[in-house]
């Protein structure tokens, strides 16, 4: 008998997310890896709130939500919370009820600064590398370092001379007459207006100057997973010293090898903290026989291109390849967050195919 059309919907219903969302779906394995780390952080988060007062939102959900933020690749808060309101998927993964009402978009500005102050990214991402440690997936020995730019969240137009290098034209003091035909614009003595920690910044020849950041990883190259990460002001000595302690801080009594690029040519500086340089070559190279003889440097040479997967998951899906926050402190915290996400979704993967 065929179905009737009907128009008006049921009154009443039951609904439980959790049988909503089948047992294999892929949320539900990065679900319990956040509810791990999350409940390891729970002093840290406990101590960002007063004791007394009203209520706030859990800033678990707020994490959670953000997660899927980037796992999702939403382009804004505001439309974050539109799809929170009617996806029953997220939902679930947040915790939230289907009679929850939703918070206002604002709710992650006022709380961004305490999650900055608190540095939970920075625990995040620690407790997602102990959870890989745990499960054996980590190298002990080999690494791999690398850089890429984000750009900042400001236009060229914004990067004006400083007051300080800003010569007094002739003309109406309110309409100068300004010729800006010829001029060389330098961090030296030129700042953008709105970000004022954005640097102008070249990434190789030929190519065009952008005001940007520059963002580091520091990767195991067993399974690709990222060990360490750092966000710094874009400046042209910022790569090396980035690595060096990154390089200094991986754990373990044993000499490592680190893979790198051209840019990274340090020999002396890295062997100081008992790390095999297994650099790339350049034509006047500090990297001689002395380590290219050894049959792993080749390898070396092919496992280093792995961080690039890395680089591309976090400026596509995550939408880092131009950021929407301002300064070194917003904008290195996501930088962390999205690295700690793509730790999850690879361990996902990498546990996945073991089963």
């Amino acid at each position: 008998m065929r179905g009737a059309d009907s128009e008006q919907s049921g009154m009443f219903g039951y609904i439980w997310a959790e049988r909503r969302v089948p047992k294999d779906y892929r949320l539900r394995a990065l679900r319990v890896m956040v509810d791990t780390a999350l409940k390891q952080l729970r002093p840290r988060l406990d101590a960002l709130y007063a004791v007394g007062g009203r209520p706030s939102i859990a800033p678990e959900r707020l994490l959670r939500a953000l997660l899927l933020h980037v796992l999702y690749s939403v382009r804004s808060e505001r439309l974050l919370m539109e799809q929170l309101d009617y996806k029953l998927l997220f939902r679930w993964f947040v915790g939230l009820s289907m009679d929850d009402p939703i918070w206002d978009a604002t709710v992650f500005t006022k709380n961004r600064a305490r999650l900055l102050a608190g540095e939970v990214a920075h625990g995040l991402f620690q407790q997602v590398v102990a959870q890989a440690r745990a499960q054996g997936l980590l190298s002990a020995e080999h690494f791999t370092v690398d850089d890429t730019l984000v750009e900042a969240w400001a236009g060229r137009k914004s990067f004006n001379r400083t007051v300080a290098s800003r010569p007094n034209p002739p003309g109406d003091p309110g309409n100068p007459s300004i010729d800006f035909h010829g001029e060389r614009r330098t961090d030296a003595t030129h700042q953008s207006t709105t970000d004022s920690q954005a640097r102008l910044y070249q990434k190789a020849r030929g190519q065009e100057a952008k005001l940007c950041y520059l963002g580091h990883l520091l990767m195991e190259n067993r399974n690709g997973l990222l060990v360490n990460r750092q966000l710094t002001q874009a400046t042209g000595p910022a790569e090396r010293e980035a690595a060096l302690p990154m390089a200094a801080e991986v754990p373990g009594w044993r000499p490592v090898t680190l893979d790198a690029d051209k840019t990274y040519d340090a020999v002396r500086e890295l062997r100081d903290h008992r790390v095999t340089p297994h650099v790339a070559q350049k034509p006047t190279s500090a990297i001689d026989r002395r380590t290219s003889r050894h049959p792993g440097y080749a390898p070396s040479q092919q496992r280093r291109k792995r961080i690039e997967e890395a680089f591309g998951w976090l400026k596509t899906v995550a939408l880092l390849r131009k950021t929407r926050h301002r300064s070194v402190a917003r904008v290195g915290w996501m930088f962390t967050f999205a690295a700690a996400a793509n730790n999850l979704v690879r361990m996902r993967n990498l546990l996945a195919a073991t089963i």
